[in-house]
């Protein structure tokens, strides 16, 4: 087979790090990657070396198909080049509103004037949504929708149709599952068969559980660089063996105790109650007739499709709904709408959810990122407290991420940024803990140890506890009350 993508002995350098050192890798035509590794090995700097987006300031990236296709076409264009030909699905999406001078902002989807603002995903598409390849992401029924109003795993899915729409030579995918529910990720198996049969070359980022069965190798990363170059076969034959070693974590309940020993103790009654709850966006209903108690110190799971409503249930309880206020609420024993602040509610929740981390655009270091949660703030706008910024650091070494503490939020790994927003949740000790997705992007060792650290707390403080996942194996044991709901119907 001939080769369509080489890398000879880069060296990679992004801002002031080096991201790799003399790596060599090749992809051969009919060959379709999967790059698995843990939190910072460089998974996504891989993905975005190949595009273009880092500095290859030693070896070369060959772009063979790129060559191959200037000879079979003939290209009028000064500025077409290899880029052309390879389509990325990131982390996070780059929507815009109507006039593409703004971006959006985190609660711009709850506030219907707002959201009017965004284009349709049926415009976002260029009105190619008839495309037989889209078939199996389902996007008939969200042509129609403000790209703004999409649901976390919606929006994975129709990230995936635009980049699908350009035919490209190589696609690259990263995490393509995070934040989709199982049928979807079922369904993305089918995505995969039709690009390769479409003529693609695929390379993704995913975990190792999660290898569709098109990919035909993996590349193993560790730390910037190769540790390993497998068939599928014969990768996932040895990450069974070892996935059968992995042993339980163990979390400082000390460090927990000691970091949630000021903790003021309220007395509420209810935490949440919900009456007939109905939340409608012009003549599309989202929410219809949900009746939801929530008592203190009740561990909840929500579940859900993507675009059931769980966000927006959610919304109504975070103070980020306008519509709240036409709708029989109660939190921490307290009718919506009788003089409380927002600010009075989220200070006694701690949350974090993928749509608040793609909005959470920042400048400021991890740690004080981590000491916004004192203040409720998209940002760091408040100057912590030395005693605020210490706590803060303790709750990164629960987490195993202190070492990311000067770091600026938005140079470290995605899955960092990711633990960096859960040390902000809990950092204030409040009485309400809303997760909505909190594993999404992190590694099998992240998770674990996260679930470890919410187990530990829950056992050993009275804390409230809604948690949010497609993966019901992620649950934390102490979860035992359920909600589930479907076209924003309670089942």
């Amino acid at each position: 087979m001939q080769p369509f993508l080489t890398l000879e002995h880069v060296t990679v350098r992004n801002l002031d790090k080096t991201l790799f050192t003399g790596l060599t890798w090749e992809v051969r035509s009919g060959e379709h990657w999967a790059i698995v590794g843990g939190s910072g090995a460089g998974k996504t700097s891989l993905l975005n070396t190949i595009l273009g987006k880092n500095n290859v300031i030693n070896g070369r990236v060959v772009h063979h198909y790129y060559d191959r296709y200037r000879e079979t076409h003939s290209i009028t264009d000064p500025y077409f080049n290899y880029r052309r030909l390879i389509a990325l699905v990131g982390h996070h999406h780059d929507f815009r509103n109507l006039s593409h001078t703004t971006d959006f902002y985190y609660q711009q989807r709850f506030n219907s004037m707002d959201a009017s603002d965004a284009p349709t995903v049926e415009a976002y598409l260029d009105g190619q949504s008839g495309d037989p390849l889209l078939e199996p992401l389902n996007i008939r029924p969200l042509l129609k929708k403000e790209l703004i109003k999409l649901s976390n795993g919606e929006t994975r899915r129709v990230m995936i149709a635009k980049a699908l729409l350009q035919k490209p030579s190589l696609l690259l995918l990263d995490n393509p599952f995070m934040g989709l529910d199982v049928q979807s990720r079922l369904a993305f198996h089918g995505i995969v068969d039709h690009a390769i049969e479409s003529g693609a070359t695929i390379v993704l980022v995913t975990t190792p559980r999660e290898i569709p069965e098109s990919i035909t190798h993996v590349l193993h990363l560790e730390d910037g660089r190769v540790a390993g170059s497998y068939t599928r076969e014969a990768f996932l034959a040895q990450y069974r063996e070892e996935e059968s070693t992995f042993s339980a974590l163990e979390v400082d309940p000390q460090l927990i105790r000691k970091l949630t020993a000021d903790r003021v103790p309220e007395s509420f009654e209810t935490i949440v109650q919900m009456e007939n709850i109905h939340v409608k966006y012009g003549e599309n209903t989202i929410l219809d007739g949900i009746n939801w108690t929530i008592r203190p110190n009740e561990k909840w799971a929500l579940l859900g499709h993507n675009g059931s409503g769980k966000s927006t249930l959610l919304s109504l309880i975070n103070a980020d709904n306008p519509q709240s206020y036409a709708n029989r609420i109660t939190l921490f024993d307290r009718k919506r709408g009788s003089g409380e602040s927002i600010w009075d509610i989220k200070r006694k929740i701690g949350f974090v959810s993928p749509e608040l981390h793609q909005y959470f655009s920042s400048a400021a270091t991890c740690l004080q990122v981590t000491g916004s949660g004192f203040f409720d703030t998209i940002g760091y706008v408040r100057a912590c407290t030395p005693a605020q910024l210490e706590k803060a650091r303790g709750w990164m070494q629960v987490l195993e991420i202190a070492q990311y503490a000067d770091a600026p939020f938005k140079q470290v790994p995605a899955s960092v940024q990711r633990l960096v927003l859960l040390a902000r949740a809990l950092v204030k000790n409040p009485p309400l803990l809303i997760f909505d997705e909190p594993c999404q992007g992190l590694d099998a060792h992240q998770k674990n140890h996260f679930s470890q650290v919410i187990e530990t707390l829950c056992k050993h403080i009275p804390v409230t506890l809604i948690y949010v996942t497609h993966y019901v194996e992620e649950l934390p044991e102490c979860v035992n009350n359920f909600l589930r709901i479907s076209n924003g119907k309670m089942i």
